[in-house]
């Protein structure tokens, strides 16, 4: 590699929360569509219009998609990257309308006392923008499903 080639690192958010619940209940809210649909989605999303799709092995695929408020259809989708029953999800993900922008999420689950330490590591943004984006929609995310969670 020559002094010239700079290694560009792209903008990462990591994200970590505590929640009440057992660490295969917390992975399997992120694993199991009909858990997905109680808890994924904007402030704003149709709560009914949540769909999910999971085939969660790896080199499986996922599809959440859900109307805002506004009737502005969102959809997402990837492929499983490593999967670890209870412990750990790698996996790809890009939105519908930019398909080209490929990121990638981590999520692990640890079990902390009579509770999970859930982190969620989000890298390969395209821009710092993006990152900024969607470091506020998972932090809106995880609320929703710490309070899913704690509340069943």
């Amino acid at each position: 590699m020559s002094a010239s080639a700079a290694v560009v690192s792209k903008p990462s958010v990591t994200l970590q929360r505590r929640i009440n619940a057992a660490p295969a209940k917390v992975y399997a809210a992120w694993t199991k569509p009909d858990m997905i649909v109680q808890w994924f989605g904007p402030n704003d999303a149709k709560r009914e219009s949540v769909k999910a799709e999971t085939d969660v092995r790896t080199g499986g695929h996922f599809t959440i998609s859900f109307v805002h408020g506004n009737g502005e259809l969102s959809r997402v989708s990837g492929a499983y990257q490593e999967v670890v029953p209870d412990e750990k999800l790698v996996f790809s993900w890009a939105w519908y309308t930019t398909p080209d922008r490929v990121s990638q999420v981590t999520v692990t689950t640890r079990a902390d006392g009579d509770g999970t330490l859930l982190t969620l590591k989000h890298e390969q943004f395209f821009d710092q923008a993006t990152c900024d984006r969607h470091a506020r929609g998972w932090t809106e995310l995880l609320e929703k499903l710490a309070v899913q969670l704690e509340r069943a």
